[in-house]
């Protein structure tokens, strides 16, 4: 999970819409309206939802994609996951076997065991995706329906 594009942040707004519509499927191009942005942009995030099992496909003139289970069920880091797939927050170098300092052989207290700095590393991403596992598109759509006023939905 190096770094989180805007396909995470239109995913996650896409989904929310199909919580709202429920058992109506939405197509990516109503999705896609819904924000104003391209449909073709939404168009490539789906097929990656639907192999992560978050979405299903809905055939025919009235398709589109519904939610594949319930939303208490899918979490913010499924979504990432789903998008971006799983990439390290950092990716060590090892540059500690690089040191001029050392010259071509450094010693082994300087290189034995996990790199300091990597460790610092793993430990922040671990938090981060606990943080992110700890939150469901339910949670977020319970958020946004508590700030709406009641009469969104006529308007």
């Amino acid at each position: 999970m190096a770094y989180l594009t805007a396909s995470v942040e239109y995913s996650i707004h896409c989904l929310l819409w199909l919580i709202d519509a429920g058992d109506k499927p939405l197509s990516s191009r109503d999705l896609a309206e819904l924000q104003g942005i391209s449909p073709s942009f939404v168009a490539k995030l789906f097929p990656k939802l639907e192999k992560a099992g978050i979405v299903t496909a809905k055939e025919g003139v009235r398709g589109g994609y519904v939610l594949a289970r319930p939303p208490e069920d899918m979490t913010f880091l499924q979504v990432i996951d789903a998008i971006e797939g799983f990439r390290p927050l950092f990716e060590c170098q090892e540059i500690r076997n690089r040191i001029a300092l050392f010259g071509d052989t450094p010693p082994t207290w300087a290189t034995d065991g996990l790199c300091s700095i990597h460790a610092v590393m793993i430990k922040a991403e671990e938090a981060m995706r606990a943080q992110l596992a700890a939150h469901t598109l339910a949670d977020v759509s319970g958020a946004v329906v508590r700030k709406a006023p009641a009469d969104f939905k006529i308007e």
